[in-house]
């Protein structure tokens, strides 16, 4: 289908965003919200519609799976949107020159957003929830294993919209083909910046074929080494959340790099993972050391695609290293620059890691599952930037905001 009569009515309707009140738009979140907990039955219902053609071993299927619990999260997340300080507007600098002029740089939305994603039909709620409170309208694409739910969500929405008098075309979904992804990506006179969210394959795709401003989100190779100072107790606990609290997410653990003076620990390092069923692929001298100490049927031997890769599964590889350098330079060849941890006593170590690694986020001694924008204090996120222009790391009402220039004068002419 042509979807530029979409695009067309989303880029009319941004404007009227322009101008809506900011305490009109938290009313609104707050509706949305409270929509949402009271349709839980409605949304779930849709939802197995799209979970019964996905098998569960699918490593999507986490993500595609939608609970009362994960509703009652998605409803607090929008509330904390709400109740987040107004983005735009704000002075980011203002001077006055020698010629009597003001010069002022203020936050302004971007206008209209497309948001490509897979599988996560929470994504629908938290995308809208920040395009709203930063005024931009947004242009929605899921694929086709969520188009059930992400319709339902999107109707919901709609209808407080419609309550608020509110052109509903400030939310567009498009159906879940190919062709309207194309249209999506390369509709420049009416989209304005364009985030992948999902696979490394989804977000390649987008980048090579857009001709729209683009902002990588999602993939995340994830890294924890543990240093010939760190804390047994800390490490066993940090290692199994990391790894095992939620797999499918894109801040999950996927390989620990083990000092090789710690080979003693590994086995009890693992051992909360072990429960868990988590296969391990260990290099030569971690295998060693976890022979008969680790469940045989969950160790294996790492090969060259071990490592670097994102799992999305109970599986995680296992490197030692030789010294602390050894263990940043094989963050630097594997990791997606997502997010990275260390665990150590030793505080230069410690600041050694934060200065070497370059990645969106830098843990010490905790966990990299925090990577969230929620947990950041941020409300919801939009998603998780490794790139490095605009935006890094998790992304919320400051990433959907631009600046432009304000320059009020009296008579000034230039000579």
């Amino acid at each position: 289908m042509d979807c530029t009569p979409q695009f067309r009515n989303a880029r009319k309707a941004s404007h009227t965003l322009n101008v809506l009140d900011s305490a009109i738009i938290d009313k609104m979140l707050l509706s949305i919200a409270e929509k949402a907990i009271e349709n839980t039955e409605y949304i779930l219902t849709e939802n197995q519609k799209d979970l019964a053609l996905m098998k569960e071993s699918d490593p999507r299927f986490d993500r595609l799976k939608l609970t009362a619990e994960r509703i009652e999260g998605i409803a607090a997340d929008m509330q904390n949107v709400a109740n987040l300080p107004n983005p735009l507007g704000n002075i980011l600098m203002k001077n006055k020159r020698q010629n009597g002029l003001v010069i002022t740089k203020i936050s302004v939305p971007f206008g209209v957003v497309g948001i490509i994603f897979e599988a996560r039909p929470n994504v629908t709620f938290d995308v809208f929830s920040l395009c709203l409170k930063s005024g931009n309208a947004c242009i929605l694409k899921g694929g086709s294993d969520a188009i059930h739910s992400n319709t339902a969500i999107v109707k919901l929405i709609w209808e407080v919209l419609i309550k608020y008098e509110i052109d509903k075309n400030i939310l567009t979904i498009l159906p879940a083909g190919r062709d309207e992804t194309i249209q999506l990506l390369n509709a420049r006179e009416y989209v304005d910046l364009i985030i992948p969210r999902g696979s490394r394959t989804l977000i390649d795709y987008v980048r090579d074929n857009a001709s729209i401003p683009v902002i990588e989100t999602g993939a995340g190779i994830c890294h924890t080494y543990f240093d010939e100072s760190g804390d047994r107790e800390k490490g066993r606990l940090i290692i199994n959340n990391a790894k095992t609290r939620r797999v499918s997410v894109c801040n999950a653990l996927d390989c620990l790099i083990v000092h090789e003076k710690r080979l003693n620990d590994l086995a009890f390092l693992l051992g909360l993972c072990s429960e868990s069923a988590v296969v391990i692929y260990a290099d030569e001298k971690a295998y060693k050391a976890l022979t008969g100490k680790y469940p045989s049927g969950l160790l294996e031997r790492a090969t060259v695609e071990s490592f670097g890769t994102e799992f999305l599964s109970y599986k995680m590889a296992v490197k030692t290293v030789k010294s602390f350098e050894e263990a940043v330079e094989h963050i630097s060849d594997y990791g997606s620059k997502h997010s990275e941890a260390i665990i150590s006593e030793n505080k230069k170590n410690i600041q050694l890691f934060y200065k070497a690694v370059d990645a969106s986020s830098i843990y010490s001694n905790a966990s990299t599952a925090f990577t969230d924008g929620s947990e950041f204090g941020l409300g919801a996120e939009i998603g998780i930037s490794t790139q490095k222009l605009h935006a890094r790391g998790p992304m919320a009402l400051e990433a959907l905001t631009t600046y432009k220039w304000i320059i009020e004068g009296n008579g000034q002419i230039r000579r």
